[in-house]
């Protein structure tokens, strides 16, 4: 039985990535993961954290591959869930995979909903149908990809179903005012705890990423947030007991539109 946990720890790594040398990325960030506290349960990292914003398919994994036997051994050997993203290629097609990783080796995947047409994702990969809620530890996650964020009701906390929305993504300096003010946005919209993961450095098609990752709580407080430019473990502790009590004290969930999605 899983034991629940009023307190959550969580770690979100930022940093930079090897363009396309999947390897590289695996052996590098292995390294920066020897920094996370023993303790810490909930371990975040960028989205497709294997490659960069690669559309390169050769380079793209398989639930089989090397990438999810990695975070399986990450998540084992830190007794934590690991979370990221990954070029993934699945039954013949792409995808821009979240595979959220339990200790156990379970296994949970999101398929990136909103695809960057600007940058021409959706050239490359199918988009995904279905939001991915994890319960783990008595806490709620929802879990969300990069250009995700600029869609409120996609992301909407609906009855509270989540507790805490998980965002990763590279996503580019030029943009990081935007990243920031949505990071806190959805988190007061949704009284619930966010975390961004973003990457730093420079990519393959010359664009610079800042990191500017946060974790935000409820009201829109920053709980952590990542030095610019730099690799950077952010740890935040998440209080169940303080979300339960914003969330009776103040029930903006109760007066929420009625809606549902239809494709």
């Amino acid at each position: 039985m899983e034991v629940k946990a009023e307190k959550l720890k969580v770690s979100a790594l930022q940093c930079d990535l090897h363009w396309e040398d999947v390897d590289k990325n695996l052996w590098s960030i292995s390294n920066l993961l020897q920094e996370v506290p023993q303790d810490t349960e909930v371990i975040v990292l960028p989205e497709m954290f294997t490659t960069g914003f690669s559309m390169n398919l050769a380079l793209a994994a398989t639930m089989n591959g090397v990438e999810l036997a990695t975070m399986k051994k990450w998540a084992k050997q830190h007794g934590a869930a690991v979370i990221g993203s990954l070029m993934m290629k699945d039954k013949g097609s792409f995808f821009n995979r979240l595979l959220w990783v339990n200790p156990t080796g379970e296994v949970f995947a999101y398929d990136k909903k909103h695809l960057f047409t600007y940058g021409k994702e959706n050239k490359s990969f199918k988009p995904g149908n279905d939001r991915l809620v994890v319960q783990y530890k008595g806490w709620n996650f929802a879990c969300f990809i990069c250009y995700d964020l600029r869609f409120p009701v996609w992301t909407r906390n609906v009855n509270n179903e989540y507790d805490v929305a998980i965002y990763v993504a590279n996503w580019p300096q030029k943009r990081s005012r935007a990243w920031s003010a949505l990071l806190v946005a959805r988190a007061i919209e949704n009284q619930s705890y966010v975390v961004g993961v973003n990457r730093t450095g420079q990519d393959g098609n010359g664009l610079v990423y800042d990191g500017s990752s946060a974790v935000v709580n409820f009201e829109g407080d920053p709980l952590a947030v990542s030095d610019k430019h730099h690799n950077h473990l952010s740890i935040a502790v998440l209080d169940k007991k303080k979300l339960a009590s914003s969330r009776t004290d103040f029930p903006v969930s109760n007066d929420a539109d009625d809606f549902k999605l239809i494709e």
